[in-house]
């Protein structure tokens, strides 16, 4: 590619920062389909198998065409193995199978509730970790995306703020809240000379050497159901949808906005799992999504503005 001149540059990155700003309000709705495999996955396929057949073929895909830059940074790439085995396990172990096994007793809706809160801590832990810059206007976009995300989770009754009842699943998708986090944060915190196919193909790599021994100790319990061809169509629309589509898609914007920025639009999950939950595994869906959506939608754009 010619090198921008001075003149260049400038508009070059204001089109990627566009581009980007773009992108990133389709991740959630690439992540609500995996709320919906999650949740239908129970006596098809069991969590960790889905999950390393998730990312075993997403890694595989994103590894042939990345082949030649992954040959090319293979020194780099070993010297620090460790940094992508950790991410590995971060966002493939626990924000992949861990979801899966969530989904066994929680709804779709908790699951994207709970993950929509993570972006408190990313924004928070760029601040403090990254030195990220979080502007008045951006810190009010927060406040007014939690809002929403709050009055969907009380149904629009704040008054039951204090009843809201939490199952085994939700532990488990806690745990996978925190694991996202720090992976958006140590991937700032890592930098790495591979772009962004290239370096999630090494990320996949690392989380099928964590999640294969998991894989191979799940079958061989008792009640594991046999592979059969649901199994295998679940494991491919996880691994395009919200596997290799949404990972690479925000692993891109990040370089170019930074993790704050980008990580607030987890906020829309609640609204597209919402949507995809209603329409899919007849979820209800009421007045008081469109009412966080009113909320979660402005401060969504608030924090990604520049």
């Amino acid at each position: 590619m010619p090198q921008l001149d001075a003149a260049q540059a400038p508009a070059q990155r204001e089109r990627l920062e566009r581009l980007a700003r773009l992108a990133i309000w389709g991740v959630p709705a690439l992540w609500a389909v995996n709320y919906i495999v999650a949740r239908r996955a129970p006596g098809v396929i069991e969590p960790y198998a889905l999950a390393l057949g998730r990312w075993a073929l997403a890694g595989i895909l994103l590894a042939v065409v990345a082949r030649q830059e992954l040959w090319t940074q293979r020194r780099a790439i070993a010297a620090v193995w460790y940094q992508y085995v950790v991410l590995g396990f971060c966002g493939m172990l626990v924000c992949g199978a861990w979801v899966y096994i969530g989904a066994k007793t929680t709804a779709a809706m908790n699951i994207a509730l709970i993950y929509s809160a993570s972006p408190v801590l990313i924004a928070l832990g760029a601040v403090l970790f990254l030195g990220e810059r979080f502007r008045w206007l951006q810190a009010l976009g927060v406040v007014v995306a939690l809002s929403g995300v709050v009055h969907v989770i009380v149904k629009g009754q704040w008054m039951a703020l204090g009843s809201v009842q939490w199952v085994a699943g939700d532990a488990w998708i806690v745990a996978a809240m925190v694991a996202w986090a720090a992976y958006a944060l140590l991937q700032k915190l890592w930098p790495s000379p591979l772009g962004s196919t290239g370096r999630l193909a090494a990320i996949c790599a690392g989380g099928v050497s964590v999640l294969l021994p998991c894989a191979v100790w799940e079958s061989l319990q008792p009640g594991t159901p046999p592979w059969s061809w649901s199994a295998t169509g679940m494991v491919v629309t996880a691994a395009l949808a919200p596997g290799l589509g949404a990972y690479w898609i925000y692993g891109w914007a990040q370089k170019i906005l930074g993790a704050s920025r980008v990580a607030v639009t987890l906020y829309l999950g609640p609204l597209y799992a919402a949507v995809a939950a209603w329409g899919v595994l007849g979820e209800p869906l009421g007045w008081h999504h469109v009412a966080g959506a009113a909320l979660i939608l402005p401060g969504v754009y608030l924090v990604s503005k520049r």
